[in-house]
């Protein structure tokens, strides 16, 4: 009997499991799903730091950049960047029919420039750019910008000076290896403050500002004398935004410069003016007895016409330049008149648009892909005069100097991608005067280069 109440007991007590089982098991269920969800919940959150994190590091972490527009290191809000950009340029110059054997051909460095430029604080622009051709450093640009607006700007430091169209071009984007009859007479670096800025995007653009007064041609360090020269540009697109097809891409414009230089006989203050072959081809007199010697005596006056169109795959640039010097030496003085022009056009056969910023092939050389680059034909005309008084005054030579010049040339430039490209050019240049049994000799000149830029 005791056995049996036993059984009895546990089968009630299995009974009683059974009928309680079902209540059990849903209970722990729900338990495992209160884990579960605590769990997802802690998940989730771990996600959220993490992602909050990313975010915080993204805000801090630089932008970098490596591409055919160079290398850059950007703030993720832009307030700052570093860029390093350069170009390399291989030359060879040949002169043809040099039957005298005058001028030596000879492969150069013609430029091998390093860029360094950025942004600070939105606001501030600025740009480092030395020069390491010819086996030495020479410092070009190196300026600071206050960047306010469009409409105004402010930079100071060492910049080209607002007059040329072609020397404002930049030297990688040139038409010929070699500047042109009107570039000569130009200013090029100089140390200044200046003011520009652009109205209706681009439709006029100014600049003006106030340098140290270098001669032609001439890059400038430091200034020699008290007077500076104040220069200004106004170049205008007046139908850029009206959609009128041939004309969109005329620009029109005029520039100035006026100063006071004065020099010396140990420092004459005078300019040279070279061909395109890049041989002296007018300088002004110089001498070991100082009555001889030719110097600034006085005010300068530059005044440059300019113009450029592209239109389609055409492109002209057109420029005209004047400076008036007044010039001294032992005997008197007098006021010099020297100009100088040239009418330059380009045809890029590919269909590209060229520009002052040079051509962008739509397809970079590539014959396993079927690109080829750009080409561009290149025609080019010019002149140079001096005044003749420079003669007659005895401030200038005329068995050494010529009186006048008439340049014309072509050319083909093959734009390979945007960083890479080659040119080869012709020139010819007959002068008037400049030797001492008449004229000096007509140069023919072949120019050919290699161009990396990025």
């Amino acid at each position: 009997m005791k056995r049996t109440g036993t059984n009895v007991a546990v089968v009630m007590a299995g009974v009683l499991a059974l009928a309680a089982g079902p209540d059990s098991r849903a209970a722990d269920d729900a338990a495992r799903l209160d884990q579960l969800d605590q769990k997802i919940r802690v998940v989730e959150r771990k996600l959220e730091i993490a992602d909050e994190a990313a975010a915080a590091k993204a805000k801090e972490t630089p932008v970098v950049t490596a591409g055919r527009d160079g290398f850059s290191l950007t703030a993720p809000d832009k307030s700052h960047a570093l860029r390093l950009r350069g170009y390399l340029q291989a030359d060879g110059r040949f002169f043809l029919d040099d039957a005298g054997d005058s001028f030596a051909d000879t492969f150069v460095i013609r430029r091998a420039r390093l860029i360094v430029e950025g942004t600070l604080a939105k606001q501030f622009d600025f740009q480092v750019a030395p020069d390491f051709a010819g086996g030495k450093a020479e410092l070009q640009d190196a300026w600071l910008d206050f960047r306010k607006s469009g409409l105004l700007n402010v930079r100071v430091g060492r910049t080209k000076v607002p007059f040329g169209i072609e020397r404002l071009q930049s030297s990688s984007c040139a038409l010929f290896a070699e500047t042109g009859m009107s570039t000569a007479l130009t200013p090029n670096y100089d140390e200044g403050v200046m003011l520009y800025g652009s109205v209706g995007a681009g439709v006029l653009d100014y600049s003006m500002g106030v340098f140290n007064g270098g001669s032609d041609g001439a890059s400038v360090d430091a200034d020699s004398n008290d007077g500076k020269d104040l220069a200004a540009r106004i170049m205008t697109t007046p139908l850029k935004k009206t959609g009128i097809g041939a004309l969109s891409g005329l620009s029109v414009g005029i520039a100035a410069t006026i100063g006071i230089q004065e020099g010396s006989a140990s420092a004459p203050g005078l300019p040279s003016y070279k061909s395109n072959g890049q041989q002296t081809m007018f300088s002004y007199r110089t001498s070991l007895v100082p009555a001889e010697v030719a110097f600034a005596d006085g005010e300068r006056r530059r005044i440059a016409p300019q113009l450029y169109w592209s239109a389609g795959p055409f492109g002209l640039l057109g420029e005209y330049v004047t400076c008036e010097q007044k010039v001294a030496n032992g005997s008197g003085s007098d006021r010099l008149r020297n100009e100088a022009w040239q009418v330059a056009a380009s045809w890029v056969v590919t269909g590209e648009t060229p520009s002052l910023k040079g051509v962008r092939p739509e397809r970079a050389f590539d014959p396993a892909k079927g690109g080829w680059g750009a080409v561009e034909f290149a025609a080019r005309a010019g002149g140079f005069a001096t005044d003749n008084d420079a003669f007659s005054g005895g401030y200038a030579d005329g068995k050494k100097s010529v009186s006048s010049a008439a340049s014309v040339g072509a050319g083909v430039n093959w734009h390979l991608t945007r960083n890479a490209k080659l040119m080869v050019g012709w020139e010819q240049t007959e002068f008037r005067g400049g030797a001492a049994d008449g004229d000096k000799p007509t140069e023919q000149v072949l120019g050919v280069r290699t161009q990396v830029a990025w």
